[in-house]
């Protein structure tokens, strides 16, 4: 996909954005096509932010932008919105770690991609995580954490879930920062996703079908 909405997102050029979108939907353009325009310019801020192009002062940018594009687009799709969830899916930034920036990138995804998603914040302790599996009976769970200092939090978390009698009801996924397969491990996740587009492949993959 190589429409203009995806270049002036990737390149974080904002006004320019903002007004296409209402210039294309006054034209008549699909909304959904622009948000996978949006979808696809994000894929490509990512995918620089991790090859070190772009720095965490552009991904906040980024997300300022597509909270812009989403506002406008909005009200056109809300209508077919509701009907095609898959899912539950529980999302949040683990105890003592208060970065949102990819949390908030891989809720709006999830969101797009047809799933319900409990946004429960940022710094959440390990209970209302807890909580949140029990009331919602959501069967994914998805862990962020930006620092080093986040994987205790994620293994105390996932650990409290095995201690409820919760954990083989949900698949948890963790993403952030430093995440990798020896973190996986660590905390006892499922799965840990490089990126937004990773958790809805997983998400999808576990309860999509």
């Amino acid at each position: 996909m190589s429409g203009e909405l995806v270049r002036f997102i990737s390149d974080l050029q904002e006004g320019e954005a903002l007004r296409f979108v209402e210039e294309s939907l006054a034209k008549g353009v699909d909304p959904k096509q622009l948000l996978d325009e949006a979808k696809e310019g994000m894929n490509i801020v990512g995918r620089r932010f991790s090859e070190g192009t772009y720095f965490i002062p552009d991904l906040m940018f980024s997300g300022e932008i597509l909270k812009g594009v989403v506002k406008i687009l909005q009200p056109h799709l809300k209508k077919g919105k509701e009907a095609e969830r898959k899912g539950k899916v529980i999302v949040g930034t683990v105890a003592g770690d208060i970065h949102d920036i990819g949390k908030d990138l891989v809720v709006f995804m999830l969101d797009v991609n047809g799933f319900e998603v409990l946004d429960l914040g940022i710094d959440v302790p390990v209970q209302k995580f807890v909580d949140a599996v029990k009331e919602s009976g959501s069967r994914v769970v998805g862990l962020s954490g930006f620092l080093t200092l986040a994987f205790q939090s994620m293994k105390n978390t996932i650990e409290e879930i095995q201690k409820a009698g919760l954990r083989d009801k949900v698949k948890i996924m963790i993403g952030g920062g430093q995440v990798d397969e020896q973190v996986r491990k660590f905390t006892g996740a499922d799965a840990y996703g490089k990126d937004a587009m990773e958790a809805v492949s997983l998400a999808n993959g576990w309860i999509g079908g």
